[in-house]
């Protein structure tokens, strides 16, 4: 449970897996109800943060892959995605 009483503050130098690592973490200990109140409420607000990064970073995994295209040769080009 240390992971999840000091996390990472900054939410952008996570990847989306680290992202989804520590969320699973938080609704564990969440759901076990052994956090204290103060600290429950701090965590949930943390999982919040990391839900909306992951689904932002899921968001534009889901339009890189519709910039796929295939050129006129049959080559394959993709434009990259930004996750500002």
């Amino acid at each position: 449970m240390s992971d999840v009483a000091a996390p990472s503050p900054d939410l952008s130098a996570l990847t989306f897996e680290q992202a989804l690592a520590e969320l699973e973490k938080i609704v564990a200990t969440l759901e076990s109800g052994q956090a204290p109140l103060e600290q429950s409420i701090a965590m949930y607000e943390r999982g919040a943060a990391l839900k909306a990064l992951c689904e932002q970073r899921l968001e534009a995994a889901r339009l890189r892959v519709e910039k796929i295209v295939v050129g006129p040769q049959g080559s394959v080009a993709a434009e990259p995605a930004e996750f500002s």
